[in-house]
Order: C-alpha cells, then structure tokens, then sequence
C-alpha cells in the first residue's frame, strides 16, 4: 500500500500514529498533502509530503480523505484518479454518489474513526465491505461494517457521542477533584470507569436494559442518580442531541 493523506488534520494525524503504532505501514510509504500539520509530521516522522494533491494522488493507491465536508468533492475533483485507485472518506455526512462521478472509477469507502486510532483503540464504522483494506482498519481497532449506506449517518452520530462521553469524564472528574480527590486519580478512575461500562455491555448478550436493572437496585445510589437524571429531562436532552447531529449529517448528504 502507498498511502496518500488529503486533509492532514487532528484526525488524520491519529490515523497515521495508530498505523505506526500497530507497524501497519513504514512512514516511508505516506504521502501527505501540503497543508494542515504536513510539515510537522514530516519532520517527526519522516512522512513525504507531496507537492500538490494531484502528485499525490498519483503516487498513491490509497488515499484518505479527511477535510471538512462542504470541502470534500472539491478537494478529490479534477485529480488524475484511476480505476485502481481506492477512496477512503472520513468526512462526515458525505455520501459515495457525491463522490463517485469525480474521481474517475476509483473505489469509494466511507469511514468514521475516532482520534481513539492513535491507540488502536477505535470504533470506526464502514462502508462497503472492502476486504483487502481489512488489516487497515484492524491497525486502529474494532471496525463495524455496514450493509447499507442510508445507515451510516445514523452510525456515525457515535462520533459525536465519542465527543460527548469525553465531556461527561470531564465533568465528573473536576467535580471529584473538587470535593477533595487526586486529580491524576480521578483522572485515570473515571476514564477507567467508561472503559468497563462499555466492556460490559459489549461482552454480555442480556439485554442492556436488564444489565442497568440490575446495577440500579431499589434504594441504591446508582437509582438515586439516575431518577434525578430522569426527572431533570438529562437522558432526553441526550436523544435530542442525537437528533440534532442526525438532522445536521442529512444536510450534507
């Protein structure tokens, strides 16, 4: 794989430590577009960074794709692609049909990581299938192929989401260390604290309306939070912020 970046933003920047990470791919054989954090990862990493999109994408027979979407059709447009080129987009709410018409028969997939790629840690949704980019996505975590395109916006509201739990750690950890406890430990504990609730869920088949049932037991303090966060409209405001980012990814498609 000779792999090209156009868009060479935070996220780009997590995808390509988690390749180096995981040994996917010599930095030798990526190529960055000549814009964003380009030059400083060519310097720490020894990353080639391409005169021009369009020598990129001749050079390359992969490409990322990771600008903001109102750019996107523009960025891949009247480049030198070819039919065994393939497209990988990670711009959120951009559909296929945008972008197959300009890039001359190349393969498109779309793709939603997170920043959590740095570790190989990340839940990046797909589609289509496309096997021999399988190891790809392997180097930065768990991915989850999709059957159809019209369930990708729905899919990728989790990036939002990924944003959202990172808030709430953020929250309970200045209210932890504001009553008193280490901030690094507090840090780490509640951090950790995400990390198995979604473990658990991820690993038992019941229900997760039973699994809350049985950890929220009559009188307990994990009912007594959750009855005050029902009762102030929390878990609702939440569907609402989904629905919102829904809404906003339907306008770009």
């Amino acid at each position: 794989m000779k792999l090209g970046v156009i868009g060479v933003g935070h996220l780009s920047t997590a995808i390509l430590k988690g390749l180096l990470r995981a040994a996917f791919i010599p930095a030798g054989d990526i190529v960055l577009s000549p814009r964003g954090n380009s030059s400083d990862l060519s310097k720490q990493f020894g990353f080639d960074v391409a005169e021009s999109n369009a020598s990129l994408v001749e050079g390359c027979d992969t490409i990322l794709l990771a600008v903001r979407p109102k750019d996107a059709v523009s960025a891949v447009s009247g480049l030198p692609w070819r039919s065994d080129h393939v497209l990988m987009t990670a711009c959120a709410g951009v559909s296929t049909s945008q972008l197959l018409p300009v890039v001359a028969g190349a393969k498109v997939v779309r793709i939603m990581p997170t920043i959590a790629s740095e570790f190989g840690e990340s839940a990046t949704l797909i589609f289509p299938e496309m096997p021999q980019l399988q190891p790809f996505f392997s180097a930065l975590g768990k991915s989850y192929v999709l059957d159809e395109e019209d369930q990708f916006e729905v899919g990728t509201v989790s990036a939002a989401i990924f944003g959202w739990a990172q808030a709430l750690i953020m929250n309970s950890n200045d209210w932890a260390v504001k009553n008193g406890m280490n901030a690094d430990q507090a840090r780490q504990l509640l951090a950790q604290t995400f990390i198995s609730a979604g473990t658990i869920i991820a690993e038992k088949d019941q229900p997760v309306a039973e699994i809350l049932k049985s950890l929220a037991t009559p009188g307990g303090i994990t009912e007594a939070g959750l009855q005050h966060l029902q009762n102030a409209q929390a878990i609702q405001a939440w569907e609402e912020a989904s629905e919102i980012v829904l809404k906003k990814l339907a306008k770009e498609t």
